[in-house]
């Protein structure tokens, strides 16, 4: 077997261990790096090490960072109690109102599973309290998360932008951002109306903040313990006071006001601009600070530094290279750009997007080198491709809204869920494929 194949079946290794036996998947990439470049290529350490992404590293410890403060100190509450108040508490607004929000973190650099973290107990509780379909809301927060994926301040954004450039291909950060939206929305609408959308409007129910009374069987312990300070009723305690724009909160949104702005108007690192931030907060409220280290996503630090680093190493020995080349030998372009997409999705719903999306945009590059596929079409498609099935219960965001489900409804929504997410396995790489790569030629 050439060392090029042991490469690869070593990465497919890592997906499968990874997704056995639950171990992080970039802890496994590290090893393997470390395996691979020293006992088959001969590598020392610097060469190994040289593709990690220090610059990424710093990106997602000052983006979670932030975000684990403004959840602490109460600007994430804020926000959704001002989104729900700016619908004026319509329940059949309330869906929407989470993708939104879901969508707004994302997009401003909270990582996809943080966010929906924070957003599907909110909205579970709201479902339970006014009977919204439990998929229903699930759904709307996952595919909100998804809508945000690739903001140019987003993670995922941050790392698929970074590997177009890296490997030289024509990028659109915008084009991508706005596909990838503009898909998860017209899923929602599909969702909204399919599962109950339009009984919610015939019904025009308004949101009260009154405490449930102790008879209600709609209220549970797991309503209160959800529902946080969004003014849900539960049954146990009355509806939490409405949050006002205290200090803290008010220089946690004038940060991240500040963070966009510098990112998109002055090209500043978002990276240190978020780490600005989080310490000017910290300076301000030590006691808020205090806890919000622990809270920062190391799992996924560690996981996509590991890919990435992985890659770097496949890229060094030419595996990427060889991988490119084999696809780009497929007689038809637009057939080996439908596999690339396929392969996307399909792994995908079992492993991390983000690492996924560090392996296969770089095995695009020979394919792309034909002139027969347009670039940004094909990562836009493949994005997509790669990310919108994380509503399978099997991936993270999945498995939140499983978990954050009523649990007598828990079995329920697993297998809605699985049946949703294998659907989309199939139909978002074709569909992604016709309209941005066959019909597009972006």
């Amino acid at each position: 077997m050439s060392p090029q194949l042991i490469s690869i079946a070593v990465l497919a290794a890592i997906f499968l261990i990874g997704t056995l036996r639950s171990i992080n998947l970039g802890a496994l990439a590290f090893v393997a790096a470390f395996v691979v470049g020293t006992w088959v290529f001969e590598d020392h350490s610097p060469e190994i090490l040289a593709g990690f992404p220090a610059n990424l590293f710093v990106i997602l410890v000052g983006v979670t960072l932030l975000f684990a403060m403004a959840k602490s100190n109460g600007t994430v509450d804020w926000l959704v109690q001002w989104a729900v108040r700016a619908v004026r508490g319509r329940v059949a607004a309330i869906p929407w109102v989470m993708f939104a929000v879901s969508a707004a973190l994302v997009a401003l650099g909270a990582v996809s599973p943080a966010a929906v973290a924070i957003i599907a107990p909110i909205g579970m509780a709201f479902a339970l309290r006014y009977h919204i379909n439990p998929l229903m809301m699930g759904l709307m927060v996952v595919h909100g998360s998804a809508a945000g994926n690739f903001s140019p301040l987003g993670v995922l954004g941050v790392i698929t932008n970074g590997v177009v450039e890296r490997s030289d291909i024509p990028g659109s950060p915008t084009f991508l951002f706005l596909s990838n939206a503009v898909f998860n929305l017209a899923l929602a609408a599909v969702i909204y109306f399919a599962l109950g959308g339009v009984a919610l409007i015939r019904q025009g129910k308004r949101a009260t903040e009154e405490p449930v009374n102790e008879e209600d069987p709609t209220a549970t312990g797991n309503a209160t313990s959800s529902a946080g300070s969004v003014g849900v009723a539960t049954r146990t305690k009355p509806a939490v006071q409405t949050l006002t724009l205290n200090r803290d909160r008010t220089i946690t949104v004038l940060g991240m006001v500040g963070l966009a702005v510098g990112s998109l108007v002055f090209d500043l690192d978002v990276g240190l601009m978020a780490m600005t931030v989080a310490v000017v907060l910290a300076l301000a409220s030590p006691e808020t600070a205090k806890d919000a280290l622990g809270q920062v996503s190391w799992g996924v630090v560690l996981l996509i530094c590991g890919i990435v680093t992985y890659v770097g190493v496949l890229e060094a020995i030419g595996t990427v290279d060889y991988l490119g080349t084999t696809i780009a030998a497929v007689s038809a372009p637009l057939l080996a750009a439908l596999i690339v997409c396929a392969i996307g999705a399909i792994v995908s719903a079992f492993a991390s997007t983000t690492g996924i999306l560090g392996a296969l945009i770089p095995l695009a590059v020979p394919l792309l080198g034909t002139g027969s596929i347009g670039a940004v079409g094909l990562v836009a498609a493949l994005s997509i491709s790669a990310s919108v099935v994380d509503s399978s219960p099997f991936s993270t965001n999945g498995a939140l809204v499983v978990a954050n489900s009523p649990k007598d409804k828990q079995d329920t929504v697993y297998r809605q869920l699985m049946i949703w997410g294998f659907s989309l396995v199939l139909i978002a790489p074709l569909l992604s494929w016709t309209v941005l790569v066959c019909m597009g030629g972006w």
